[in-house]
């Protein structure tokens, strides 16, 4: 079992950075495939960035490709998601995701979620 928590997220305006956080419990953290899964209004969830467990892989949706990056800190068992260059188009809540899978799952239906997390951007 892993419990996710997220924190990092505000309201803030376009072209700001804001640096998401992703506390994860639980011994088998390392081997977890872990995502950033984001759902805008009115929308179905959509996978903005993964990660493998070994990080040799990750994983960027084209919308976010360029300004986010997705990073994990094994000995602070963190996930981090720096978004730069905000656009009002990534208004949404984001949720830590993670997988007991090895590779990287473009569809959202990740084993573990956390609470989420919501990020505004105003133009």
């Amino acid at each position: 079992q892993v419990q996710l928590v997220e924190s990092g997220g505000g309201a803030v305006q376009a072209g700001a950075s804001l640096r998401l956080s992703c506390a994860a419990s639980g011994r088998t953290f390392s081997t977890y495939t872990m995502a950033w899964v984001r759902q805008a209004p009115g929308l179905e969830r959509e996978v903005a960035a993964a990660i493998s467990w070994s990080t040799r892989n990750t994983y960027y949706a084209d919308s976010v490709k360029g300004r986010f990056t997705i990073s994990r800190d094994y000995a602070q068992n963190t996930v981090y998601l720096q978004m730069n260059s905000l656009k009002p188009e990534d208004t949404a809540v984001y949720y830590c995701a993670a997988d007991r899978v090895p590779s990287i799952k473009l569809t959202p239906d990740y084993d573990f979620w956390g609470q989420g997390t919501q990020v505004t951007v105003s133009s």
